[in-house]
């Protein structure tokens, strides 16, 4: 079997991408997390008025030097009081008051002594200080957050600031998982002989799918039967935009996913260059997408990265780069003669250099699911490389 290059079967899935323009409207309190679906601009300037930043008092700084004022009252913070200065005359002003007309520094109450009506400064201060100037935060026309963005406490805080009580966001796309397999059993079903084993892809696949910003559900575990995988694979369809399969895409006797697919859907991808996973298979059916992931959990969450991903970021409009570049602290072959993806830590050595280690993960097959453990990510070994020597630039993929 001929794989294609992995850069072509990224073009083959960008072509075959749908315009994700399904949109609702949320409070900005139910926004956590969720995938912004329009730009976000500024009406006014922040703020529209110079204002305080400290406590202290208001003075006109051409005046500074004369070293005593006289206090005409004070502006607490969200008065709006219609004051202007005088010749050497001052105003209590506090944080977040409004500057009174001809002030334009701030001395702080620290900086000065007090003795009735009057204050002596002790310590100047430069023109300006401690005073917001108009538009310090956000200028009227800003582009304040981008579309695609994933909105976390401080776009909230800025959409609470803006007055926004609802913001438009994609809708989460609804991800079904599927795992096939007789040998594998569902969490909390005991082991009836040593030859099963408990399944993670379905769990794992579903956390990722919500660090995504989707809405997975589990499917029931499916036994390796023709007509049960067939069956389960349309049935998934109906309730979702995404279906994951794992398992039963490689070349066994008993692989019936790619049996099912071939039948009733169009396959648009059909194994790719890479280790792991390359039986990975991508079809569709109008607009909804079946990823058939391989069956070892390794394999299945570095595919889910490599292709999972890129659909879910072009729904949402997102365009974040993933790689960095990062400097090898140990020798490493290949193993294949296909672009691989090996699990590594990227780290921060003494001079602040980016590295990867290779330590703790271990040598194998693509069962190893620990090897994904602490944080890891992938390091990316080209087609026609045999490996990287210490010292190398390397680039490595970060996972979610």
């Amino acid at each position: 079997m001929k794989f294609m290059p992995y850069e072509k079967s990224l073009e083959i899935l960008a072509k075959n991408t749908i315009k994700w323009d399904r949109i609702e409207k949320v409070t900005i309190t139910n926004a956590l997390n969720r995938y912004l679906a329009i730009d976000i601009i500024a009406k006014d300037n922040y703020p529209s008025h110079p204002t305080s930043a400290m406590d202290g008092y208001a003075i006109k700084h051409s005046e500074i030097e004369n070293g005593s004022f006289t206090i005409l009252g004070d502006v607490p913070a969200g008065a709006l009081k219609d004051v202007e200065l005088g010749k050497f005359e001052c105003i209590k002003t506090f944080t977040g008051s409004l500057m009174s007309k001809n002030s334009d520094t701030l001395v702080p109450v620290e900086n000065v002594e007090v003795f009735d009506n009057t204050i002596k400064i002790i310590k100047e201060v430069p023109k300006g200080f401690a005073v917001r100037e108009i538009g310090e935060s956000y200028k009227k026309g800003e582009i304040l957050i981008k579309k695609g963005t994933k909105l976390s406490y401080s776009e909230i805080a800025l959409l609470a600031e803006l007055g926004e009580i609802f913001v438009s966001v994609y809708i989460k796309p609804k991800v079904a998982i599927l795992a096939t397999g007789s040998e594998i059993k569902d969490i909390g079903e005991p082991l009836e002989n040593e030859a099963q084993i408990r399944s993670s892809n379905h769990v794992a696949l579903k956390a990722m799918m919500e660090l995504m910003g989707c809405e997975p559900m589990i499917l029931p575990i499916v036994k390796d039967e023709p007509n049960l995988v067939e069956n389960a694979i349309l049935q998934g369809l109906r309730s979702c935009d995404i279906l994951l399969t794992t398992g039963g895409v490689s070349m066994g006797d008993y692989d019936f996913v790619k049996t099912a697919l071939s039948k009733n859907c169009n396959v648009i991808i059909n194994g790719a260059a890479i280790k792991p996973g390359r039986h990975i298979k991508i079809s569709k059916i109008d607009e909804k997408y079946i990823f058939s992931l391989p069956g070892f959990p390794y394999s299945a969450m570095v595919m889910c990265i490599l292709y999972v991903r890129v659909l879910i970021n072009s729904f949402f409009s997102i365009n974040d780069n993933y790689e960095v570049n990062a400097v090898m602290d140990s020798d490493f072959t290949k193993k294949s003669k296909f672009l691989e993806f090996s699990a590594c830590t990227l780290y921060a050595d003494k001079k602040g250099i980016l590295k990867v280690s290779l330590k703790g993960k271990k040598d194998g097959s693509s069962a190893i699911v620990n090897n994904l453990n602490q944080n890891a990510a992938l390091l990316i070994t080209p087609l026609e490389s045999t490996g990287h020597k210490k010292g190398d630039v390397v680039k490595v993929l970060k996972m979610v």
